[in-house]
């Protein structure tokens, strides 16, 4: 089984996606931060939220944390989440002088990483979403269903951590197809590879999918 067969076989069944920044490196890590244990959509909801109650990040920044769970109250969680945001921002203005996050795309990739996992509530898949959303760096996210398929295939095994699983994924990948073996993998999660009654019978990776052969369980 090699990776190249997998997102050769994933880009036939959902194409070959197109990087596109999605927002600023600092919208995008805000976002993130909305989006740990929710749903796109409730997150989504509190971060339009978030801007249109504040306008800029600088106000973000300056306001109570009350008044910032309030705007993000939607999304769930609020009372830990806003503390965070404030200390966040907090952090990246006394380092930085402002709340510009553009620089992470010239420095090398692993300080890149470890300067955002410096913040708090920062972990290796939120800097991966910032690095490789915003900024179009070869950082792989792995969120819940690029694990579960992850482990299915037989890349990594049972016992790897998410964190574990990112580090291992990443050298697998050529860093040009990172992101459409991302979002392809998210794809293929939640349409047929699902976490109860995967879809084995309809799945195009079975050729090369332990699970599907009852290798493994």
């Amino acid at each position: 089984m090699t990776v190249s067969r997998i997102i050769e076989l994933l880009d036939g069944e959902y194409g070959r996606p197109r990087w596109q920044p999605r927002g600023t490196p600092l919208s995008e890590l805000i976002a993130t931060i909305l989006s740990q244990n929710t749903s796109d959509a409730n997150s989504g909801r509190a971060f339009r939220n978030l801007t249109r109650r504040f306008g800029v990040w600088e106000r973000v920044a300056e306001a109570e944390v009350e008044d910032i769970a309030a705007a993000i109250e939607s999304g769930g969680l609020s009372r830990v989440k806003a503390p965070r945001i404030k200390a966040i921002l907090e952090m990246i203005r006394k380092e930085r002088g402002g709340l510009d996050l553009e620089f992470l795309g010239d420095m090398p990739l692993p300080q890149a990483k470890a300067w955002l996992e410096s913040l708090p509530g920062v972990g290796p898949k939120t800097a991966a979403c910032v690095l490789l959303f915003s900024l179009g760096r070869p950082a792989l996210p792995v969120d819940t269903h690029v694990y579960r398929v992850s482990r299915r295939l037989g890349l990594i095994e049972n016992g790897a951590t998410p964190a574990q699983a990112q580090g291992l994924l990443e050298a697998m990948v050529p860093d040009g197809a990172i992101y459409r073996f991302h979002v392809n993998m998210v794809a293929h999660g939640r349409r047929v590879c699902r976490a109860q009654r995967p879809r084995c019978g309809e799945c195009v990776l079975v050729e090369v999918c332990r699970y599907g052969q009852g290798t493994i369980r």
